[in-house]
């Protein structure tokens, strides 16, 4: 009896006893390693230098004759400065495109890449497309590169083992491996379109641009920012879903210089905790309609304000942003479902995937001359346009497209998205609109505009 007993305790002692480390068993097991796909998989990823030519300033002091031969100069005018950026971008087409960060090449007008072998080419800005902040070239005289195959970043999940690759602080090309820590994180960056995958596989300054691969060897995301005070990484990084370069890769091989995307036709906003709790709902997740545009795709949809929608294409939406995102990623075309919560209903509707129409023209104006609205450009407002400037949907009314550096305008500080409502108390319909009042010579104006749904008004001089 005594031995029995003692055997079960030894029995039991082993069950519950800690696993020893477990030794390689053969040469094969010590060399494991992601060598095979990092071989594959790096001469896709190359280095993306840009520059452009900034024109010197003239300085008063410069038109003095003593400072003019001091300095080797003619006519007061300072030397051309030469602005640089570098980054990292991905081929995912053998023809010769590379995706890489918007930012890397934003202001450039030229644009180097240099592949893994070191061999350098031009390349061409094919689009920017800074509501991503994603954009594609073209290398120009090579063809049959080896192009990374895309990955589906809606599979990924949790604990994956991921590898990034960049041109980190500009040392070359650097592989580091990690795993995926979170996804769906918003809030991260000035983008638009914000659902990140999260990682802490080290992502430096330099790496943006660069290739997030899983273990097979496929695109999963774009690396774009790191979350650091010191401008190192601390083991938070973050990548664009290859699911968004997707979107912005077919409008750029349609030939398209912006991205052509479905329209929601509604104002959303998180939901609060305030907000969950009016409407009886158990947790503070899912998009709430404010508003639904008529005779959108939302409306046609049949959403109404107030709805929450919980859930898009079977995937639960988090926030405002996700769902954007998810959206913004859906062929133009399909259908698409939405889960919604109506007065603690629950309801499936279907959506079309859309493109916003052009309900009017443009008719692009630009204002030059002594005006202090010198300098901008502006447009007839549509679901079209303000979908292209990441602005709230408008049927009417006049938009600023653009803003001349150093103009009176920019120096008033009018921007790109800006709308103008009215000029000394005349209401701006349409772009004619603004040339008019211009020829209109007063020594001041008021002006009116609306800025992120704020009204903001100034007294400009003439």
């Amino acid at each position: 009896m005594h031995r029995f007993v003692g055997l079960c305790a030894a029995i039991a002692l082993l069950l519950i006893a800690p696993a020893e480390a477990q030794v390689p068993k053969s040469i094969a097991e010590v060399k494991t390693s992601f060598a095979p796909i990092v071989k594959r998989v790096t001469p896709a990823v190359v280095n993306v230098y840009a520059a452009r030519v900034q024109k010197g300033v003239r300085n008063p002091l410069l038109d003095d004759p003593f400072f003019q031969h001091f300095f080797g100069l003619e006519g007061g005018q300072a030397p051309d400065r030469i602005q640089r950026s570098q980054g990292s971008g991905v081929i995912i087409d053998s023809e010769g495109l590379v995706v890489t960060n918007q930012h890397v090449i934003e202001g450039m007008t030229e644009v180097k890449v240099a592949l893994n072998d070191k061999r350098e080419f031009d390349a061409e800005i094919v689009l920017r497309d800074p509501r991503s902040d994603l954009a594609i070239l073209r290398l120009k005289g090579i063809r049959n590169l080896p192009a990374i195959e895309l990955g589906n970043s809606d599979s990924i999940e949790v604990g994956d083992l991921v590898l990034a690759i960049g041109n980190p602080f500009g040392v070359g090309q650097t592989v580091t491996s990690g795993i995926v820590s979170a996804l769906s994180r918003t809030q991260i960056s000035g983008s638009d379109y914000q659902l990140y995958i999260q990682t802490d596989a080290a992502i430096n300054p330099g790496n943006s641009g660069g290739a997030l691969v899983d273990i097979n060897g496929r695109l999963i995301g774009i690396n774009t920012a790191i979350y650091s005070k010191s401008g190192g990484s601390n083991g938070i990084g973050f990548a664009i879903p290859v699911n968004m370069v997707k979107v912005v890769v077919t409008s750029a091989r349609d030939g398209s210089k912006t991205v052509r995307r479905p329209w929601f036709g509604a104002r959303l906003q998180p939901v609060t905790s305030d907000i969950a709790e009016s409407l009886g709902l158990d947790r503070p997740v899912g998009a709430l309609v404010v508003s639904v545009i008529e005779n959108g795709p939302a409306a046609a949809a049949g959403l109404k304000a107030g709805d929450v929608i919980l859930a898009l294409d079977e995937q639960a939406v988090d926030d405002a942003d996700g769902l954007g995102f998810r959206f913004a990623t859906k062929p133009l075309g399909s259908k698409v479902e939405l889960r919604v919560n109506r007065s603690g209903k629950i309801l499936i509707l279907a959506m079309n995937a859309v493109t916003a129409p052009e309900t009017r023209p443009r008719d692009l104006q630009t204002l030059s001359g002594n005006w202090p609205l010198a300098g901008i450009t502006v447009a007839n407002a549509s679901p079209a346009l303000s979908e292209e400037l990441g602005l709230e949907s408008v049927l009417d009314g006049v938009v600023v497209t653009n803003v001349k550096s150093n103009s009176p305008a920019d120096q008033l500080g009018l921007k790109k998205g800006d709308m103008l409502v009215s000029i000394d108390g005349t209401a701006v319909k349409t772009a004619k609109d603004v040339l008019s009042l211009q020829r209109t010579r007063q020594y001041y104006w008021t002006l009116v505009i609306k800025r992120n749904g704020d009204m903001l008004t100034s007294k400009i001089g003439g």
